[in-house]
């Protein structure tokens, strides 16, 4: 192998069941590949035609016909450069998730995964096959095998595609994100990367979509393991690498980001690609003057920009004037239009209407809800006037105990902060104000509450964060038992009581809006687990 090949990383933002969009993106960076980076092949995400997941949209009886049409429009359009896409392939009643190999108008190679991931966010059973053999081309004088994304972390089919005679492995991925995922990725690439003495280029798409964001990333691996090339995080483009004697040479290493900043990043590019995919005009967040909703105005400006942000303080008896007065004024430090609208008088009306129904009985939480399902009908009556999509400010810890009220504060179509701990509430909002002032610092650092009676504070109900955040990981993400999370340290009483909280808000969460997912284990399709049930002691 004497002659330079030059790989283009293809790292794109896709959208779910948009073929034509989807196809026009792929020629479009196929042309720049060729013409801006003179490269010989240009690698494109896994299910880059379709997009990912697809789910039962696979199903679909026009599916087979409309990816097949788009198949054929990489085919006769691009020209000059070997183009390797993913898509769903149709084989009788069985399908693949495949990658389709074109060069000048001809079909040269097709790759079928073979590894099909089923756990986590994943259920790839449900709807492929799985292939068994290796995809190995010629490019430019070199051999380049194809691999599809789970395929990598498995030895293999990059073993089968060695022995095939690869000397340049490339893997196609939809690979979300959540914290500490690019040293995991790092690692499995580095160690099969040394396993079978191939570079490896692999490519991933960026984008949210539902509860998966997809941080881009795409990077090479030389036949040793050591990193020689990584794109950006969060940033769609066409990044070449050049091998010269199967050797990967002069790439760039995009810098290393704090996980505070990609994080961020997450869930802005998550919330973005929510907001405009779904057709709507703007946004809509409920200013409480809390950190938990200033964070979320933070967010929508910067995925949506200031002028498709619309913030709105809904005041009660219970809300300190420092709430009233944050709240203004972070909606003027950021630029977005904002709305005071009392609720008191609605309250008032409430509890008049209610009151020989509820006479004898001591004022709880029904009362401090009527406050919150007050703020979210009037929320909702502005979403559905204005066309604006209502984001929800909830954090993890509070989805995760129920601290939370239903047709409430949970209204929304959106909720950004649903996979982040109030822990990182506070980590992700300093950082927000390194970048530009955007909460206002008496925000930070006062207590955080409810504000649904006199004097409320959160640690009234719940543990404090920096001890009920660790609770809920070891229960939540890790899987770990009381008696388990008990030999952390933790009291037994306050873990039975953290416990019994989780599995008694389980159908709060079913009932919840979507949020990105960043975490390990996040609520949703990471993690389903049943309403009606016991396991108490588990």
């Amino acid at each position: 192998m004497n002659a330079p090949l030059t790989v283009a990383m293809a790292q794109l933002n896709l959208w779910v069941g948009d073929i034509d969009g989807n196809v026009d993106k792929i020629i479009e960076a196929a042309g720049i590949a060729r013409d801006h980076h003179g490269a010989d092949l240009v690698v494109f995400p896994e299910m880059a035609i379709l997009g990912y997941p697809p789910d039962d949209l696979l199903l679909r009886r026009g599916l087979p016909a409309a990816v097949g049409i788009g198949l054929e429009r990489i085919r006769e359009t691009v020209d000059g450069i070997a183009v390797v896409v993913g898509y769903p392939e149709y084989v009788g009643p069985d399908i693949y998730n495949a990658a389709a190999v074109f060069r000048d108008g001809e079909r040269i190679g097709g790759y079928r995964k073979q590894c099909l991931p089923n756990y986590g966010v994943f259920d790839e059973r449900r709807h492929y096959r799985p292939g068994d053999r290796p995809c190995v081309i010629e490019v430019a004088g070199t051999r380049v095998g194809v691999t599809i994304c789970e395929d990598i972390w498995e030895p293999g089919p990059a073993r089968q595609a060695a022995d095939a005679g690869a000397r340049v492995l490339v893997n196609l991925n939809a690979s979300p994100y959540h914290l500490g995922k690019r040293a995991e990725r790092e690692k499995v690439l580095g160690a099969r990367a040394r396993d079978n003495q191939l570079p490896i280029v692999y490519v991933n798409c960026v984008g949210g979509q539902d509860e998966l964001v997809f941080d881009g990333r795409s990077m090479v691996h030389d036949a040793a393991g050591g990193l020689a090339a990584c794109a950006p995080a969060f940033r769609e483009g066409v990044f070449p690498v050049r091998f010269e004697n199967g050797r990967p040479v002069g790439g760039e290493i995009a810098d290393t980001t704090a996980d505070e900043a990609l994080t961020y990043e997450a869930v802005v590019q998550a919330t973005r690609d929510y907001v405009d995919r779904n057709g709507f005009a703007g946004a809509l967040v409920g200013l409480s003057g809390g950190i938990d909703s200033a964070l979320t105005l933070a967010v929508a400006v910067d995925a949506l920009g200031a002028d498709r942000v619309w913030g709105v303080g809904m005041p009660s008896r219970y809300t300190a004037a420092i709430s009233n007065e944050e709240a203004a004024a972070q909606a003027e430090l950021l630029g977005v239009r904002y709305d005071e609208l009392p609720i008191e008088p609605m309250f008032e009306r409430y509890l008049d209407t209610l009151g020989d129904l509820f006479a004898g009985r001591e004022p709880d939480a029904t009362e401090e809800n009527l406050q919150s399902r007050i703020r979210g009908a009037l929320l909702m009556a502005l979403s559905n006037k204005f066309h604006h999509l209502v984001l929800a400010t909830g954090n993890k810890s509070e989805m995760a105990v129920g601290y939370a009220t239903l047709y409430g504060d949970m209204c929304g179509g959106f909720a950004p902060l649903k996979d982040v701990y109030k822990s990182w509430v506070y980590r992700l909002s300093e950082y927000r104000n390194t970048v530009s002032p955007a909460i206002p610092r008496r925000v930070i650092e006062r207590p955080p509450s409810a504000e649904l009676r006199a004097d409320q504070a959160d640690t009234d109900t719940l543990p404090p964060y920096d001890e009920l955040d660790p609770i809920i990981e070891a229960y939540v993400e890790d899987g770990r038992s009381i008696d388990e999370i008990c030999e952390l340290g933790y009291g037994e009483e306050t873990v039975r009581k953290v416990a019994g909280l989780i599995r008694r808000a389980e159908y709060k969460r079913r009932q919840a809006a979507p949020g990105p997912k960043v975490t390990r284990r996040a609520f949703g399709r990471d993690r389903r687990y049943p309403i009606t049930a016991v396991y108490g002691d588990l």
